[in-house]
């Protein structure tokens, strides 16, 4: 099991006060047992990088790191990782893996953090799409392996859901929620969260998903209690970093529906005519 103080120890700090990691450690921190493996997500974190209009040498640096191999010694190549390039390496790894699991969180409240600290330094909109398509995915994938428990009927599917919620959320109930971030019947609760606190569901959902599966489970009630078992737990995991309680984080001005059309204008805002000569 990665210990959730991993991520930290490996950290390190350049003389000018920077924080970075190391991605040969960091692939150790994610369970990542082949190098070629790792640097494929690593070439995914780029395109990500640059496709959000960041500079990939802002946040990806190759150095060189010898080693010795007998009586001699090679260099085996290594990067220098900003936190934002750690964070989306984490974002294109297996939620349901424990170690990209706990890094997903982790990346998300530090960067959450940093963009406090020091401005809106990463595309909080294009963060909260792609994290919300993903609890999408995952939970149609959790939905499935609930039916596989026995909880079959709408109401043991809403008590289902409503237990991993009350976990997380320190015993709010999805009516409790829904009334929190004041919203209106037929709003989502799941579209009207910022990246930090959908990253946090994204976490429960993939690991009870996980753990029914991996388990065995096909209890009715042992899978709505292991789903408020898991809820609590990545709250705890929230508290051990230091992060927001969910219920806390503010609600984005634009719910997803909304945030999708005010893109796709300026997408098509911003393609310019044909020049005549072209």
């Amino acid at each position: 099991m990665v210990e959730l103080s991993i991520f930290e120890r490996i950290k390190r700090v350049n003389e000018y006060g920077s924080e970075y990691w190391l991605a040969r450690e960091l692939q150790g921190a994610l369970d990542y047992k082949h190098w070629r493996s790792f640097v494929n997500a690593i070439d995914k974190a780029k395109i990500a990088c640059e496709n959000s209009g960041n500079a990939v040498s802002d946040h990806f640096a190759d150095v060189r790191k010898i080693v010795e191999a007998g009586v001699t010694s090679k260099d085996i190549g290594d990067i220098k990782l900003s936190r934002y390039a750690c964070y989306l390496i984490v974002q294109n790894g297996d939620p349901r893996k424990k170690s990209i699991a706990l890094g997903q969180t982790y990346f998300a409240i530090q960067t959450r953090r940093q963009e406090i600290a020091y401005g809106n330094l990463l595309d909080e909109d294009q963060r909260r799409l792609k994290i919300r398509a993903d609890v999408k995915h995952w939970n149609r994938e959790l939905a499935d392996r609930a039916l596989e428990a026995g909880i079959q009927t709408e109401l043991e599917y809403a008590t289902f859901q409503n237990a991993g919620y009350m976990g997380l959320y320190g015993g709010l109930t999805v009516e409790d929620i829904h009334k929190r971030k004041k919203l209106s019947k037929n709003e989502k609760i799941l579209d009207n969260m910022g990246s930090v606190e959908l990253a946090a569901n994204l976490f429960r959902i993939t690991q009870t998903e996980d753990k029914l599966r991996r388990e065995q489970i096909f209890d009715k009630k042992v899978a709505t209690k292991t789903h408020h078992a898991v809820g609590k737990k990545v709250r705890q995991t929230i508290k051990e970093l230091g992060g927001e309680m969910p219920e806390n984080l503010p609600k984005p001005e634009l719910d997803i529906k909304k945030l999708e059309n005010k893109i796709k204008k300026e997408i098509k805002k911003s393609k310019k005519p044909p020049m005549l000569d072209e």
